[in-house]
């Protein structure tokens, strides 16, 4: 069975709603005015397939596209809410870390230390270190 347009849609909308902590009825309004209409309507058809289907966990999810924003570089602004969804979807501050320290072997250490700067402005430094909130 072929799935309709609309439906693909709905379901990258419900995806994006989890991923910016909207309301499903706001998605559209606050993408189209972040990327335009055109772009927004792409990404919410794309959004389905990448981020609904059963062959990953939705943490698992995160932590692929947090290893592969860090790896791109130059797409901070985007790095920083995966990060905080991250930490919804089930990854740990100390899961996070470790994928940091271990991106910096394979991608370099300015990428991973952008993402681990940023990882540190989004969610504050990590267990046991000075300025620790927990």
């Amino acid at each position: 069975m072929t799935e309709s347009h609309q439906d693909r849609r709905a379901r990258g909308v419900a995806a994006f709603a989890s991923q910016f902590d909207l309301p499903e009825g706001e998605v559209v309004a606050f993408m189209d005015n972040m990327l335009g209409p055109c772009m927004a309507e792409e990404a919410q058809r794309a959004n389905a397939a990448a981020w609904t289907d059963d062959a990953l966990s939705m943490r698992d999810r995160s932590l692929v596209v947090i290893a592969s924003l860090v790896t791109q570089g130059g797409v901070e602004p985007r790095l920083r809410g995966h990060l905080q969804w991250a930490i919804r979807n089930g990854v740990t501050r100390a899961e996070l870390d470790a994928l940091m320290a271990m991106l910096a072997v394979y991608v370099g250490y300015p990428k991973a230390s952008t993402g681990m700067q940023l990882l540190r402005e989004e969610l504050g430094p990590g267990e046991g270190e000075a300025g620790d909130a927990r």
